[in-house]
């Protein structure tokens, strides 16, 4: 037996009793469901599609791009300079590394529902709510992933623009932000998705976009409508992936 095999088996042992004991804990009891027709019911309702609201749905889907688009752009604008700050080749020194990090942590514990509540009594259930909070939970999220894509670029072409006497800053933007560009671009796009997917969450609090749309459809029994909603949310997702390999391409 390997040494890989040697710890595989009780590291498998180990996933499989955190399986039980989470299931156990967690009181799960699959036998408690019993009449699984009421979810086809619901699917059901679903179908024939209800395209009479379609306009709607589109404004709104628009509305929900623009807070994503906003909140996660402004995010990735400040998580950038903090990732360097965070990433240890790169920060001044491990107080000031580990203090961004602790940030970055204490921000990112927080979901982004909770943000959006937390700034509901100051902007009201608007659009520049869903961005606020978009935006916060997008720094911590960001400067973390970006922190260790400096972490582990190449210190070759670090090392080449340093020796030439450049600043801090310009062997930051010439000897490392070339290397993880693409990567930079992966990251965006899919928090940008992430961005689309939780104003659904926001839908919930009645702050604009096709989430909210999608939550009013459902308490009124419109279920056809909604369904145009998730579709018109598919599509969006899916030009999303589309949109951002191409983009990704381009630079590599």
């Amino acid at each position: 037996m390997g040494p890989l095999r040697k710890k595989a088996v009780p590291a498998s042992v180990l996933i499989l009793v955190a399986v039980v004991f989470s299931a156990w804990d967690a009181e799960l009891h699959f036998g408690d469901v019993t009449d699984i027709g009421n979810s086809f019911d619901f699917l059901s309702g679903m179908w024939p599609l209800d395209f009479s609201m379609a306009d709607h749905t589109l404004e709104e889907t628009l509305i929900t791009v623009e807070m994503a688009f906003l909140g996660t752009v402004a995010g990735l604008a400040v998580a950038l300079p903090l990732s360097f700050l965070a990433a240890r080749n790169t920060s001044p020194g491990p107080v000031v590394c580990n203090g961004v990090r602790s940030f970055l942590t204490l921000l990112r514990s927080i979901p982004e529902l909770v943000l959006a509540l937390i700034f509901v009594p100051t902007f009201g259930l608007e659009p520049l709510t869903v961005i606020v909070a978009i935006f916060l939970h997008n720094v911590a999220v960001l400067g973390k992933l970006l922190a260790e894509l400096v972490e582990a670029a190449d210190p070759g072409p670090r090392e080449a623009v340093a020796s030439t006497g450049a600043r801090d800053v310009l062997v930051a933007l010439y000897g490392i932000v070339p290397q993880i560009f693409p990567n930079i671009l992966s990251h965006y796009f899919y928090r940008l998705e992430v961005g689309v997917r939780s104003s659904l969450l926001f839908g919930a609090i009645g702050a604009g976009g096709i989430g909210d749309v999608l939550f009013l459809h459902f308490k009124t029994f419109e279920y056809a409508a909604m369904a145009v909603d998730i579709l018109a949310i598919m599509v969006l997702i899916w030009l999303l992936d589309i949109l951002g390999a191409f983009f990704r391409a381009k630079v590599i």
